[in-house]
């Protein structure tokens, strides 16, 4: 068995992965990553880029529609095949070589198999067979990052009929004549959109409502909009058994009894932490859990207290604190920054907002669902914010009504909404939706994360005629 010895062993190449090992290289360390699969992670083949790419081409055309002058050039419908060409083109066709090469020019060593914590510090690289082939040991840091994967529900006959995941969702190579999911939140609702613009007779059952995390006006508009779109979504409504006749139809037996039909099945209904097969066993954690952290996100137990004397780190989705690439990879910069500071024995800056901790994944998460209409949060939501025992205003404004919105698109049809923290005079929340409010959340963020007094926002003077100067209304409708 080959045995080699790196400062930092990175469990899995996806973007968290990619990045913490860039980064302690970058910070003068060495590192490996190990990776069972494509080298990129999901982001890159299943989730992200090819649903977007499934997304953006309907938005352009529905962009257009919306617009006299433009319309009136738009003479045919969407181009299914060019489509899912396009999607091929951003998921890398499934190759993972420009991935691979640039871990290269990075000097980051790739080791493919699944990767196990044996013991302290070490990890086994398995490829098959009885035996691993190569054994890893860390000089200072193991780290996690392993991701998640899709979460079956637990429905009578679902194992049998081989459902989609949004994995085969994101690489499908044809258009289902009839899809039915199973889930309300982003991913149900950015598939149901997709397919019903691809063509598909889309039904979902969204139990406990349409995007429940959002604020409440964000799930009643892309409800109206997915049934605008010929969707059935059947709020409330929840599967019982589901199975396959032998000429491939799908049935659906809901609890209330009724049945439903298709062609495929797409659950959407959660993610589970890919940490089965890792070796938590070695280092007293159970496999299949998600994995606790500190502040500088090095693994810990029930009680708290530091696994593996505080050489294990875990980051992106295996710890549970924010479920997105985006701030993934801002994780990934704190742990390998607070590595390589440790390897140093430089000081750690763990205060809120200092460089080696994750702050903003309780504070400041920004997310879009790219369904139609956009949907663009950050920070708390009005309800969040009333839990969290804040002393909060909570501002609405017409996203329709602004001056922007208006030449954006004729009938613009959107909604803002801004919670304020009252003692401290700053926002803590901001949600937006309506057609490319992708684009307006970056300033949201700014905001948030800089605590950014409202005085001083009044000073911020958005550029007329944009969508941006809903910012302004939103303060004239808070007042000074």
């Amino acid at each position: 068995m080959e045995n080699a010895t790196y400062d930092v062993v990175v469990i899995g190449a996806g973007p968290v992965g990619e990045n913490v090992a860039d980064r302690v290289v970058r910070g003068g360390l060495t590192a490996a990553v190990v990776e069972r699969e494509l080298v990129g992670g999901e982001c890159s083949y299943w989730a992200c880029m090819p649903t977007k790419a499934l997304l953006r081409s309907a938005t352009a055309l529905r962009a257009a529609r919306r617009l006299p002058g433009a319309r009136e050039a738009v003479t045919g419908d969407l181009d299914a095949a060019a489509v899912l060409r396009r999607r091929d083109s951003f998921a890398s066709n499934w190759s993972d070589d420009g991935q691979v090469s640039w871990l290269d020019s990075a000097r980051i060593a790739l080791y493919r198999g699944q990767g196990r914590i044996s013991s302290e510090r070490v990890v086994e690289v398995w490829t098959g067979g009885d035996f691993p082939t190569v054994s890893l040991t860390a000089r200072h840091a193991v780290v996690v990052a392993t991701g998640s994967g899709a979460l079956i529900p637990d429905v009578t006959g679902i194992h049998e009929v081989a459902p989609w995941t949004s994995r085969e969702a994101a690489a499908a190579t044809e258009i289902p004549g009839r899809l039915a999911v199973i889930g309300g939140g982003v991913v149900a609702s950015e598939m149901a959109t997709a397919f019903a613009s691809l063509g598909s007779e889309v039904t979902v059952l969204a139990r406990d409502g349409v995007l429940p995390r959002a604020e409440p006006f964000v799930g009643e508009r892309v409800t109206r909009s997915l049934r605008a779109a010929g969707v059935s979504v059947r709020l409330g409504a929840e599967a019982a058994s589901v199975s396959r006749d032998g000429d491939g139809t799908l049935h659906v037996t809901l609890t209330d009894g009724g049945r439903i039909e298709a062609d495929e099945l797409l659950v959407a209904t959660g993610r589970t932490p890919n940490t089965q097969d890792i070796g938590l066993d070695r280092v007293g954690l159970r496999p299949g859990t998600w994995l606790a952290v500190d502040d500088t996100l090095r693994v810990v137990d029930d009680d708290g207290a530091l696994v593996g004397a505080g050489w294990l780190y875990a980051a992106g989705d295996v710890n549970r604190r924010a479920l997105l690439t985006h701030q993934g990879k801002y994780q990934a910069r704190a742990v390998g920054d607070v590595i390589v500071a440790r390897a140093r024995g430089e000081a750690v800056d763990d205060r809120p907002w200092g460089r080696h901790v994750a702050t903003a994944d309780e504070r400041a998460v920004p997310q879009v669902v790219f369904t139609d209409p956009e949907v663009a949060s950050v920070g708390l939501t009005a309800a969040a914010a009333e839990a969290a025992g804040l002393r909060t205003r909570v501002v609405d404004y017409d996203l329709g009504a602004v001056a922007g919105s208006a030449l954006h698109a004729d009938g613009y049809q959107g909604h803002a909404r801004m919670v304020v923290d009252e003692d401290r005079k700053v926002i803590v929340g901001l949600t937006l939706v309506g057609p490319d409010v992708a684009e307006l959340l970056h300033a949201a963020t700014i905001a948030v994360v800089g605590e950014v007094p409202l005085d001083r926002l009044w000073h911020a003077v958005p550029a007329y005629p944009t969508v941006s100067e809903v910012w302004l209304r939103l303060l004239e409708a808070y007042g000074r």
